[in-house]
């Protein structure tokens, strides 16, 4: 028979190397456990401990249920669950007794009836502290079975309710205590425990000042590095620790993947760093702020493997969502859901009643919160949803949530590991690294209970081992237990800039503080981002370096360079682009600013449309929506009689139909203001609509009218009665190669087809009235006019305008034949210009809204543009005279 051995350690870290030694021993019938564990072995039956998660989700229960006096006003209050499952850890650990010293009226007096209601449900065999050990030490004369000879290894004390227990064992079993150089506890020798002790290791100590918290991380893995790659020690030999790690967590996190390095935590990653915690996460951020299309589709990423609601939907079912759109309330999404069918989903069925079920369930927020995680999560990612609703309220889950831990699933016993001091108190390294030795940092300032504050019970009663001088242990332990070498490492700033006192543990340190500054060349670096930062002279010979400095002091001379916009003659992207079909947007970005042009329809670079609502629409959003009511109003009044027949209530009337069908179709599929806004921005559409449908223009006669009419390929926008000419029909500009293409706001054409009146509606501010091309930024009129020209014939009297409804104005083109002459030898400048290399910043680059200002130096209109502008309009030449052209 086997003989059993029970060593007592506490931590994952100590339990990991314990089992490890003793399979390396080859020890057979040795078991390791806390002392919490032991005391319920020797207990017996089913007998256990209560755990965090129980006492959490009674106390859940019983906080509303249970009349607590004077803590009654708080007891709904977020957090009062945590505080009150610490208040009970305290008390039963120091083997307080709340119902000896509570009186009918006072603050333990309610914690006692607190505790009297979580013990009466407890799950059975769920005891307190102070009933387990009584009910061990009604079985000692099983301790010979149950435990054989106990060693307690590592441990600096060990709470007061477990001392009796622990003490009344010698009596049946050998005890040692084996303290190594750590300070032995008086109770301990009184209770006549054997005691084993050892001599403190003499490690070189090395003190050191890092700038920030991340710098203490980023050098701790760079001294790991060297101490590997050096071969002075293996990875299991090291460990860097922190009086409180999560100031360091995600720090950490991010620069072991940086570092390829195996580093443990210890105390467990955070739950949001892997995929089941963002899945949790994911809809924590929908309960709490609210549902949103961006919301909903990483809820479904996420989720899009496992049961669930999501696994019903077909593949790529997001497809029916329209991007622009946030949806961000039932209305959208029922706006949305109600238009779609079995046709518009990959598999044929119609899915909208599982959407329906799916937007309802989150739309409820919080109070839904339980409801929700049993019907969307599974698994891991259900697990730490339950554990959150236990450790903090609904409202505040994804607060929770990003404090929750979770086993990270590497091995202790072969990695780097990262640590609370606590932990490697027990469990010796012979490198380690601590951190974050500051003046309020380590140790840490004490605090009274929550509940039970030190005037009601002392706090040495309460708690025997505040933080400070538990701190003040774990520290002189580790320098006491790591046999080759210990740095202490503080920051010299906080995480805010505020800049921080040393330790007093660094006093007997004083002398030779190593100065870590940030842009210090380490001997290893820690991954290849640390290197070239580390290296500037590494950094500066890669291409991107090269080219990022040529860019930088390019920009800075007063030259026109590669990196403005020069590029070699007859590129093959700017040949391609010039071939392109071109829209008056695309030639006015092409006379105006060739880099943009370039940048835009070559590079296929732009600015990311928002999702989220926005305050109000601006000036282009605003003009589209003004532009679809008028588009509405005139086919309707064209199909009901005839636009120019219709009375002035008759387009009122269909100017309303418009107006609600036209914000249905935004309230679905684009990101709108708020209601009340939107209310507002609606009345100005519909005023700027009426003034553009009921201005004086002479009626044609039998005058025919068409709202956005396709030329040059455009495909028509809907289903219009029949178009005034073929679409599809090629309409290039003579002299230049340039085919152009677009949509006419509006066409009047008369019923011999002799005149055509070409409007074109302006939201924004009025031109001059004198103006042609106004320095290339108003081409619609000349190239709509002259489009309908080729078009329809070379007969057609051409009456081309700019309509600016709010003023009432209507500007129009006198001598366009002139114009569209001017306007042709500007494009070919323009393209002989681009085609020559010169593909520089013009004076849209200025613009406050220009798309592109991202790509350009800050500032640019301001700086660059303007140390570079007389260069641009020399060497563009003839190309740049269309910026003075009226």
């Amino acid at each position: 028979m086997v003989a059993r051995r029970t060593v007592v350690i506490q931590g994952r870290l100590a339990m990991a190397d314990g089992r490890l030694a003793a399979a390396r021993r080859c020890e057979h019938g040795v078991q390791f456990m806390t002392v919490d564990r032991m005391v319920a072995r020797l207990a017996g039956g089913f007998a256990r401990p209560v755990d965090d998660e129980t006492l959490k989700g009674i106390l859940g229960t019983v906080l509303t249920d249970t009349d607590l006096g004077e803590l009654d006003p708080i007891k709904a209050l977020p957090g009062m669950i945590d505080a009150a499952a610490e208040t009970l850890r305290k008390a039963w650990l120091a083997a307080f007794d709340l119902s000896r010293a509570a009186t009918p009226t006072d603050r333990i007096a309610s914690v006692h009836r607190l505790e009297e209601a979580v013990l009466a449900r407890l799950p059975v065999g769920m005891m307190r502290p102070v009933d387990l050990a009584e009910g061990a030490r009604a079985r000692l004369l099983h301790a010979p079975h149950v435990l054989g000879p106990v060693e307690i290894v590592g441990l600096a004390d060990i709470a007061p309710c477990w001392r009796g227990t622990v003490a009344a064992l010698v009596d049946h079993v050998p005890v040692t205590w084996v303290a190594g150089p750590r300070a032995v506890p008086d109770w301990v020798r009184a209770a006549g425990i054997r005691v084993v002790t050892a001599e403190p290791e003499n490690p070189v100590v090395a003190v050191c000042s890092a700038a920030t918290p991340r710098h203490e991380v980023l050098e701790a893995l760079r001294w790991a590095r060297e101490l590997m790659a050096s071969g002075q020690a293996e990875p299991a030999d090291i460990a860097v620790a922190a009086c409180r790690t999560e100031e360091y967590d995600d720090v950490v996190l991010a620069l072991r993947a940086e570092a390829n390095l195996d580093v443990r935590f210890v105390h467990g990653v955070p739950a949001a760093s892997v995929r089941e915690g963002q899945a949790a996460a994911a809809l924590a951020d929908i309960l709490i702020r609210g549902i949103s299309q961006d919301g909903i589709r990483r809820l479904a990423a996420l989720l899009r493997e496992g049961p669930g609601p999501f696994a019903s939907l077909p593949e790529r079912w997001t497809r029916i969502l329209p991007r622009e759109a946030p949806l961000t309330d039932l209305r959208a999404w029922e706006r949305l859901l109600s238009g779609l069918g079995a046709g518009d989903f990959n598999d044929g069925h119609d899915h909208t009643g599982a959407l329906r079920d799916i937007v309802g369930m989150l739309a409820r927020g919080p109070s839904a919160a339980a409801e929700a995680g049993e019907k969307f999560l599974h698994g891991l990612a259900l697990r730490i949803w339950r554990k959150a609703l236990i450790e903090g309220a609904a409202a505040v889950i994804d607060l929770t949530l990003g404090r929750l831990r979770i086993d990270d699933g590497a091995d202790a016993c072969a990695s780097v590991v990262w640590a609370p001091a606590s932990a490697l108190a027990a469990a010796p390294r012979r490198f380690v690294r601590l951190l974050g030795l500051s003046s309020r940092g380590w140790p840490q300032v004490s605090s009274e209970d929550r509940l039970l504050s030190d005037h009601l019970v002392p706090s040495r009663v309460l708690d025997p081992f505040p933080r400070p001088l538990s701190d003040r242990s774990d520290f002189h332990a580790i320098l006491a237990t790591s046999a080759k070498a210990v740095v202490l490492s503080r920051p010299r700033r906080g995480p805010d800039g505020r800049l921080l006192g040393r330790s007093p543990l660094l006093r007997d340190f004083g002398a030779g503080e190593a100065y870590l500054g940030r842009n210090r060349i380490p001997p290893h670096a820690v991954g290849e981002l640390d290197r070239l930062m580390a290296r500037p002279e590494e950094f500066r010979a890669t291409a991107q370096a090269r080219s990022a400095s040529s860019c930088w002091r390019a920009w800075g001379r007063a030259e026109l360079t590669p990196h403005d916009g020069r590029v070699r003659p007859d590129h093959p992207v700017v040949l391609a682009i010039l071939g392109r079909t071109h829209s008056a947007s695309s030639l006015r970005k092409l006379l105006r600013d060739p880099l943009g042009f370039v940048w835009t329809y070559g590079l296929g670079l732009g600015a990311a449309d928002p999702a989220e609502e926005p305050l109000t629409l601006d000036h282009r959003a605003f003009g589209s929506l003004v532009h679809e009511v008028l588009e509405r109003a005139v086919l309707a009044l064209e199909a009901d009689g005839g636009f120019a027949r219709a009375t002035e209530g008759g387009r009122r009337q269909a100017l309303a139909a418009a107006l609600d069908a036209v914000a249905g179709g935004w309230e679905r599929e684009r990101p709108i203001p708020p209601r009340m806004i939107w209310r507002q921005t609606l009345d100005r559409t519909g005023a700027l609509a009426l003034a553009a449908l009921t201005h004086p223009d002479e009626s044609l006669a039998g005058q025919q009218s068409w709202v956005e009419v396709p030329f040059g390929g455009q495909p028509p926008k809907r289903d219009h009665h029949p178009l005034p000419w073929d679409f599809e029909a090629p309409v290039t500009i003579p002299g230049t190669g340039f085919r152009i293409s677009g949509y006419i706001d509006r066409l009047d054409l008369s019923h011999d087809r002799g005149t055509a009146r070409v409007r074109d509606y302006k939201t924004g501010k009025p031109c001059d009235t004198d103006t042609v091309l106004a320095g290339g930024r108003e081409l619609q009129r000349c190239l709509y006019g002259y489009a309908t020209r080729v078009l329809l014939g070379s007969d057609v009297s051409i009456d081309a305008s700019l309509h600016f409804p709010h003023e009432g104005l209507c500007i129009r083109l006198d001598q366009p034949d002139d114009a569209l002459d001017g306007l042709a030898a500007y494009l070919l400048a323009a393209r002989e210009s681009l085609r020559a290399g010169h593909a520089f910043a013009g004076p849209d680059a200025q613009d406050p809204w220009n798309d592109l200002a991202f790509a350009l130096p800050a500032n640019a209109d301001q700086t660059y543009c303007r140390r570079k502008h007389d260069l641009v309009r020399t060497t563009l030449g003839e190309a740049a005279r269309v910026w003075e052209a009226a």
